[in-house]
């Protein structure tokens, strides 16, 4: 019988040197075969640069896009702004001397004219003014501002009417801008009328906490309490008829005293009346968050 001749050492050396060099994991560059998909086929070797791509196995990255802003606390709430008076009051007394209900069995004159600075700046041309303001800066915030009055020239509405405008709306809150007109040297500051006993349960607590709420946002605005009327800024009275005949909370902001000349200047002032819009404003936000 033939015999294959034994292999030499060398020989049997390179032989098996050719087949680990074809082991070693590493496709040929002309093989048809699909890449691997793993983690440990996609990551490099130790000696290799780290990719700059995530593995397929490993959590996206994080979005940087911003996430959207959740709505204002105070969207979607009602608000009715009632400018106290009004422009042609004045050259209407048999209108505005008309009684009306005034709630608790009472009546009153369904208007008045209001007060005015030493200088002549009436006490409407400051709510309406400082009304607009308030609406302007609420509206930003989503909320939805009812004023009982369009425009500043006209007679009105009678005070029975100004709170049934507040009712009709179902309003959040309601809130009553005025000025005072003391004439005593030295009277000034501000102070928040509420219905006081309450007649039903939104003059409550709901209105003593809307009181309390704006006058805190506008003493925190810089705006001193009244130094003459009520007791650390809020006043219960019980014959004011926007307030008695009021089924939501509301409250009555007697703003400035318009005989003071330093409040005089503030209120017929631009600057002086926006700071009490804003404040005024601050307030109701914190109210109806």
């Amino acid at each position: 019988m033939h015999r294959a001749p034994l292999m030499t050492p060398l020989a049997l050396a390179l032989a098996v040197t050719a087949l680990v060099a074809c082991g070693n994991g590493e496709p040929a560059a002309s093989s048809s075969a699909t890449p691997a998909t793993s983690t440990e086929a996609t990551t490099p070797p130790p000696e290799t640069p780290a990719a700059t791509t995530p593995p397929s196995s490993s959590p996206p990255p994080p979005s940087t896009s911003p996430s959207p802003s959740p709505p204002p606390p105070a969207k979607g709430k009602v608000v009715v702004i009632d400018p106290g008076h009004n422009g042609g009051n004045s050259k209407n007394p048999a209108v505005i001397n008309k009684p009306v209900p005034a709630g608790r069995g009472k009546g009153k004159p369904c208007n008045t004219t209001g007060t005015q600075t030493s200088s002549g700046y009436t006490e409407h041309a400051f709510t309406w003014d400082v009304a607009n303001r308030i609406k302007a800066m609420l509206t930003a915030k989503g909320v939805r501002v009812e004023l009982t009055r369009p425009n500043d020239t006209g007679v009105g509405p009678c005070v029975n009417e100004r709170a049934e405008i507040g009712n009709r709306a179902n309003a959040d809150a309601v809130v009553s801008i005025h000025s005072d007109g003391s004439t005593t040297a030295g009277h000034h500051g501000f102070h928040i009328i509420y219905s006081s006993p309450p007649l039903n349960p939104a003059q409550g607590a709901p209105s003593t906490k809307l009181a309390t709420t704006v006058r805190d946002a506008m003493r925190d605005g810089g705006i001193p309490l009244s130094n003459y009327v009520g007791q650390s800024g809020l006043n219960g009275r019980d014959d004011i008829a926007g307030l008695n005949l009021s089924t939501r909370p509301a409250i009555m902001i007697e703003c400035a005293n318009m005989r003071d000349a330093t409040e005089a200047a503030l209120a017929a002032s631009p600057e002086g009346r926006q700071k009490y819009a804003s404040a005024i404003a601050e307030g109701l936000l914190r109210y109806l968050s």
